[in-house]
This record gives C-alpha cells, structure tokens and sequence, in this order.
C-alpha cells in the first residue's frame, strides 16, 4: 500500500481566506493550500489592505468586517476563479474604488451572473472592456441587502460567493437559485460559513431552492484545511489503472468535499475502495470497466475518467459537464483533442464526451495551460508511455510539486513490482 499525502483543498483554502478576511478578529488557517491560485488570493487581500502572515501550515489571517482597510487598490487576479469571483464581492461590503483585472485566460471566462446579481443589489459594478468579463471596478458604499435570484447553471462560484456576502450586508440576502451545477462545492460553503459563526437557512422551490442568509458578520476562528478531493483523484486513478493501492489521510467519511466522491465512479469502473474515518484507500484489480456516469455535481473530476477510458474494456461516457466548457479551458474539447491524438476514438456533445477503448499511441499533451488536463494525462501515461506535456508547469495552480509526487508514487510501483 502506498500513502499519499495530498496538499491542501484549494476550495476550502479560498472560502476560509474570504471569511476569515471578513471576521472580527484573527483567525488561523492551518495547512492552507501554497499554490499560484491561493497565494494569489492571499495576495489580493494584501491589495486590499488585509493583513495576511503566511507560514507553512499556518496562515493568520487580520479580519475587518467593515470592508477592506484601503479605500482604493488594485488587484490583479492571475488565473484564479476564486479569486476574481469572490474577491469583488468581498470589496462590495466596503466603502472605497476597487480595481480588478487578471490573466488572459481568466478574462476568457464568465462572470456575468454574479456580477448582474450584485448589480440588483445596488452595488456599482462596471465592466471596462467587455461585459460580463474581467477586468472590472466596484464602487463600493456597502450592500443592504434583499431579494435576487440567480441562475448557478454555469458556476456555483457565483453563489458561493453571494452567500459569503450574505452576513455582511444590513439586512440579509434571500437567493432563489436555479440551475445549480456542482452543488457539493455549495454544500462546503455553507459548513465553513457556520464555522465562522454565519447562519443560513434553506428551502426548496418549485424551480430550485431558496438561501435565506441573516446578517450579523463572521466571528474569528482557527480552521484546519483537508486535504484537496480533486488532487487526490488523480492518485486514486493511478491505483485503479494500475492494479496498485492508495491511501490518502485526511480524507475520511465525514470529510467536506463532494469531489471524494470521484471514487464511486472508480468504484464503478471496477476498482475497490474503502472510505473510513479518517482516510480513503482505493486499490485496482487489474481490470476497468466501461461505464455510463453522470458527473454534474464532481465536474471537475470530469477529465480523469476521461484519461482513463483507453484502458477500459467498453465505452466511457460522461453526462451532464455542459459547465466544463467554460472553465480554464472548454474541457471537453481538450479531453477529446488530446485523446484522438492518441489514437482513440472519441464522440462528444454540448454536454457529454463519450470515449471507445483502443491501443494509447504516445502523444504531446496539449494542456491548454489547464492544471486538470495535465493532472489527468499523467494518469495516462502510466499505462502509455511516450506521453509528454506542452507545458507541465500548468500544475502550479493548485499542487506545484504534482510532478515530484505523481513521480515518487511511480518510482515506488516500481520498486514493488521489482520484489514480486
């Protein structure tokens, strides 16, 4: 058995940066995620004013329910969804200018609906170059509060980061939601904010749910990190593809990601797995199964069946990723490229990508600078050497040290099939 340790989650990362950044008081972030995408947040709140002290595993954070301490900066994003999502809300419960722009890449990609929901809101948000995208300026003179509704069909990033705003407006926010896509990311958002003190309460609605959010602020807290669901996948794949087994700590049965989750699909492809109070193992049998899945609520896991699929004994198909399109990059398509270049077979649609097994040829990954396409290709390549990448660096955005680490776990297949 190998055990893996995997980095901090980068989606707890963020919401405790937010929070904790919106408390009263100090808070610590124990064994935060160290990446390009959470350094840059960190870095957005020292924009902002915040005062934030980084050490390895502990992050102290110096909150300010009032707003940012400046009342004007600049903030530039990198590639960060996050980021340049949950940091304008942020600023919109303060008084003060804010400027926000970011990468190329990060421009590309929507914010229209979170920022057509802070408009409702009252909230003075001008996009500079082209509507519903980065860069973009909040004036910002607080948030009262209210009624708005909100079609999360694209992102839950959008509500996600409405909610967060919720505690720090006068009066409370009410959301009727929509089309809600990856809705364990929502259900992680609302545990941290009841860590930091926040109450929400919930009903259903004949066309989705409704968020009534109190207002009352955020109370300091120290918050430990799990670790990253979505990193793990990757490891727990190799296990499956190879006849291998992994243990990763820190991810049990009570764990806050939906994204563990991902192992229910190994799990259907053949692999075993066992979930316990503190960790999770899968091991492989040798064998993978074709399988039907619908991975809405774990898309951004999407691409690592996907890799998978050329090893498998019948057909990969994955339903309901329409929302893939538009993250880093259109996911679907990038999975569908890189694996004809391989020479397998692959049908796609607005919504689904459906892969036939066949012989891995080796390839020259085009990653599209997209951290899970390089991730999920290494898991190929262990069964389909020859395989390289156009820019491996990529993977800095969420685990810097994937490489060294997805390396080692190879080294030690090795070395345990060289004692057999």
């Amino acid at each position: 058995m190998t055990i893996v340790d995997i980095p901090g989650s980068k989606s707890l990362t963020a919401r405790a940066l937010f929070l904790a950044a919106a408390a009263e008081g100090t808070s610590a972030l124990l064994r935060p995620l160290s990446s390009d995408d959470t350094e840059g947040f960190a870095e957005g709140l020292g924009a902002l004013g915040y005062r934030v002290e980084r050490e390895a595993e502990r992050w102290l954070v110096e909150g300010r329910p009032a707003g940012p301490p400046r009342p004007e900066a600049d903030v530039f994003c990198r590639d960060g969804a996050t980021t340049a999502r949950f940091l304008p809300t942020l600023v919109a419960a303060g008084h003060g200018t804010y400027r926000f722009d970011a990468s190329a890449q990060m421009r590309r990609r929507p914010v229209a609906p979170l920022t057509g929901a802070l408009r409702a809101l009252g909230v003075d948000v001008r996009h500079v170059l082209a509507e519903g995208h980065h860069p973009l300026t909040v004036a910002a003179d607080g948030v009262r509060g209210g009624e708005i509704a909100l079609d999360a069909g694209e992102s839950s990033q959008y509500l996600t980061a409405l909610l967060m705003l919720g505690p720090l407006t006068r009066e409370g926010l009410r959301i009727s939601v929509t089309r809600l896509v990856s809705a364990p990311y929502v259900e992680i958002t609302l545990a941290m904010m009841a860590a930091f003190g926040a109450t929400v309460d919930r009903t259903p609605s004949p066309d989705g749910e409704v968020f009534h959010v109190r207002p009352g602020g955020y109370r300091a807290t120290e918050y430990a990190i799990e670790p990253d669901a979505s990193t793990a996948s990757y490891f727990f794949a190799a296990a499956a593809l190879t006849g291998r087994e992994v243990t990763v700590p820190g991810l049990g049965r009570d764990a806050l990601q939906g994204d563990l989750r991902f192992v229910e699909v190994l799990e259907g492809m053949g692999a075993e797995v066992r979930i316990g109070e503190a960790s999770t193992t899968v091991s492989g049998t040798g064998r993978l199964r074709g399988i039907t899945v619908n991975m809405r609520d774990i898309s951004d896991t999407m691409p690592t069946p996907a890799a998978l699929a050329p090893f498998a004994d019948g057909p990969v198909r994955i339903e309901d990723v329409a929302n893939t399109r538009v993250k880093e990059c259109d996911r679907l398509e990038a999975c569908a490229e890189n694996l004809r270049e391989m020479g397998v077979p692959v049908a796609t649609g607005a919504d689904w990508i459906e892969i036939t097994p066949a012989a891995a040829r080796p390839a020259r990954v085009r990653t599209r600078h997209d951290h899970r396409i390089a991730m999920s290709f290494a898991v190929a390549s262990l069964r389909a050497p020859g395989i390289t990448f156009d820019d491996p660096g990529c993977v800095r955005k969420t685990f810097p040290a994937f490489h060294e680490a997805f390396a080692a776990l190879h080294a030690d297949r090795g070395a345990a099939d060289a004692h057999r």
